[in-house]
């Protein structure tokens, strides 16, 4: 029985450094939430999302009526060579 009573020491010498070490960082937490800086925001303004218009976007750029028409051309020329394989 007198190794029970070394083995219950250092459990509780583990036990109390760990309570140490929570209150430690309780009050690092407390510290923290004292000095945070807090910035002020008005409930409707989110500066993330302010000026962002919902719905369809415009394009980054103009496409001109010989892009448009290229474009047509080109989803035109492939697609029926594209469908038949070698030997069909």
């Amino acid at each position: 029985m007198g190794n029970r009573g070394r083995v219950t020491f250092a459990k509780r010498q583990r036990e109390i450094a760990r309570q140490e070490r929570a209150r430690e960082k309780s009050a690092k937490r407390v510290e923290r939430k004292t000095t945070k800086v807090k910035v002020e925001r008005h409930a409707g303004d989110d500066p993330d999302i302010a000026g962002i218009v919902p719905g369809p976007q415009p394009l980054p750029y103009e496409l001109t009526e010989e892009d448009l028409r290229e474009d047509a051309a080109d989803e035109g020329d492939g697609d029926e060579s594209e469908n038949e394989g070698p030997g069909r």
